[in-house]
């Protein structure tokens, strides 16, 4: 509406510059200067004739001759005001500013209709935003797959090409989809049901919920040796509180890996989350932990905490997620800190107080729709609903 109005302005003004000049009247009295400086020249020559200055004859001379041009003048005057050439140019005049009132805003009109597009609605600035986001090489990539999928629902590869791609964006329920699809085209394997079953959990927010453990035991039932589904079943076993029975899971997979595997420093990473080395020459932990990350917040702690009896380690942890509930009843507006509190006491094999900080969380974040979805949906995976 505002955009509209300043059109209608600038239109106005244009018009305006238009018509103004042809709305002035040309001068056009009888006489013109010409005729007024022939008239001051006769009455000069008369003042000189007057004072002596100049002779009779030679007045008269000059007398005549201005008065010869003096008439010339006004004859030329009168032509100009003649009533047919001040009824044309009077006429001009109206032509150049009707053309003006009407060609302007139409031609103007008729060139944002052909170049603008008048029919769309206005967008704010943070749609403008996720547009220039979304036209990224990538997202562009993303489309055009999905365009593809839509038109061919039972192209497995183009689903085996997507998966992963949506996991590294950050898109899990979509990744969660794909993979589900490439199942039931492809038919069941080991590796399939454990990138399913990364994916439920990577949805889950790194918790490893009952589909997703589900997932795992399956894809280890087809293929033992499936290692993402080992490791997995470690930080499952981690959460249901069995720090021990984890590490005891993650060290067979050091044993028998080859010494270049990448996934080594993952697993040292979660060896090193529940306070145990991973052993002589074991080489660099990964600097991201595994889920009980949100109960040892940093690489810091976690080298102290290995360096502690096991009683002491666990009053370590629980101070730091005492400190972390106490600051969430003073700011109950952190979602990641709810969610951080809640999956702490899982990980501690605190269900009751799990489900205390979850009613806590949900009573905190009753105002904003958007964030008790959040964590609703982590209560569901967790299987904390009461």
């Amino acid at each position: 509406m505002v955009l509209l109005l300043v059109f209608a302005l600038m239109t106005a003004a244009a018009i305006f510059a238009v018509l103004w000049p042809l709305a002035r009247r040309a001068d056009l009295r009888p006489g013109g200067s010409d005729a007024a400086v022939y008239r001051d020249q006769i009455d000069e020559i008369a003042r000189d004739r007057a004072a002596g200055l100049i002779g009779e004859a030679e007045s008269e001379a000059a007398r005549v001759e201005v008065s010869r041009r003096l008439i010339a003048a006004v004859d030329a005057a009168e032509a100009e005001q003649a009533p047919s050439g001040g009824a044309s140019a009077l006429w001009r005049r109206r032509g150049a500013a009707v053309a003006g009132l009407l060609l302007l805003p139409v031609s103007a009109a008729a060139l944002y209709l052909a170049l603008g597009s008048p029919q769309l609605p206005g967008e704010p600035l943070a749609g403008r935003l996720k547009v220039v986001h979304e036209g990224s090489p990538i997202a562009n990539l993303v489309a055009q797959a999905e365009a593809h999928l839509a038109g061919n629902p039972d192209d497995v590869r183009g689903y085996e090409a997507l998966a992963p791609v949506y996991l590294r964006l950050g898109r899990s329920n979509d990744a969660v989809h794909a993979y589900s699809k490439i199942l039931a085209l492809s038919g069941e394997s080991a590796a399939r049901r454990a990138d399913l079953g990364e994916a439920l959990t990577a949805a889950a927010n790194g918790i490893v919920t009952k589909d997703a453990k589900l997932a795992f035991e399956r894809a280890l039932a087809l293929d033992p040796n499936e290692l993402k589904a080992k490791y997995y079943i470690g930080v499952a076993t981690q959460q249901d509180g069995k720090p021990d029975e984890a590490a005891k899971i993650w060290r067979a997979m050091l044993a028998d890996a080859p010494a270049d595997a990448p996934w080594l420093p993952m697993v040292r990473g979660a060896l090193a989350s529940v306070g145990q080395p991973a052993g002589p020459g074991a080489g660099p932990v990964a600097s991201t932990a595994p889920i009980a990350g949100a109960a040892v917040p940093s690489t810091a702690d976690i080298a102290a905490a290995s360096k502690l009896s096991e009683k002491a380690r666990g009053d370590m942890i629980r101070s730091m997620v005492a400190r972390l509930a106490g600051r969430l009843k003073e700011n109950g507006d952190d979602v990641n800190g709810w969610q951080r509190l809640v999956r702490a006491y899982m990980v501690l094999g605190e269900r009751a107080k799990a489900q205390a900080a979850a009613a806590d969380a949900r009573n905190a974040l009753a105002g904003d729709p958007g964030k008790l979805r959040q964590i609703e949906d982590m209560i569901k995976g967790l299987g904390l609903q009461s």
